[in-house]
């Protein structure tokens, strides 16, 4: 494949990027704009909750780092070096989204509304949704289930509490 084609690649694909960061943020500015509610096809109109609104952006963020790695991954210009870094980073994207997703679900299973979980190379933080408050007892419970999960110590893990 000659140098040029490869330079026509790469720009293609960088413009792909850009164009999903910027129906990305485009995205996200319209949903704030309609102030959390969204309109179904019968007029009708319900709250989208802060979870799932977390989620989107969550998801979105995730694909385009994805598509990044993958994309030097699959350069045939890239060094030995980068592809093995991509691919690492890669790796470890798709190993915290499934602690992510696991974590949830063990949180909503002891008895809160809903749990949001974002993993790090420095900490993990929840933030959850409870009837009531989020007291010393739910702390605790929450601690003991990323604790045990992933094996992070206590003081790198940081739970907020949702609020309106």
């Amino acid at each position: 494949m000659s140098n040029k084609k490869k330079i026509i690649i790469i720009c293609s694909m960088v413009v792909l990027l850009v164009a999903a960061a910027y129906l990305n943020v485009f995205i996200s500015q319209k949903t704030a704009k309609n102030v959390n509610t969204e309109t179904i096809e019968d007029g009708s109109s319900t709250t989208v909750s802060f979870f799932t609104s977390y989620r989107t952006a969550r998801d979105s963020s995730r694909q385009e780092s994805f598509m990044y790695y993958d994309s030097i991954i699959q350069s045939e210009t890239a060094s030995a070096a980068a592809i093995a870094s991509a691919e690492t980073k890669r790796e470890e994207l798709v190993t915290f989204a499934e602690s992510e997703m696991v974590l949830e679900g063990l949180i909503k299973a002891k008895g809160f509304e809903d749990a949001i979980v974002t993993i790090s190379t420095e900490n993990v933080n929840v933030i959850v949704k409870k009837n009531g408050e989020v007291d010393a007892t739910d702390a605790a419970q929450i601690l003991s289930v990323i604790t045990e999960e992933t094996g992070v110590s206590a003081s790198k893990v940081i739970i907020t509490p949702y609020s309106l």
